[in-house]
């Protein structure tokens, strides 16, 4: 759960990545249209959220510039 707050501040600085917390999961949307990726997790599972983090910042959904 710790690491929910850290996931929110990366999808707040890309406006093309959506957090949508519903239901007990946490969702990150990456991308739009038929080519979009879901990384979901439970919403306190502090080590898959970690993982999520660093594929958006480091990984394979590394902002393109």
């Amino acid at each position: 759960m710790k690491q929910l707050g850290n996931l929110a501040l990366v999808c707040a600085k890309r406006p093309s990545l959506l957090l949508q917390i519903h239901n007990g999961m946490a969702s990150v949307y990456v991308g739009a249209g038929p080519d979009r990726t879901v990384l979901s997790t439970r919403w306190d599972n502090d080590v898959e959220i970690e993982r999520i983090i660093y594929e958006l910042n480091f990984g394979k959904y590394t902002e393109q510039r």
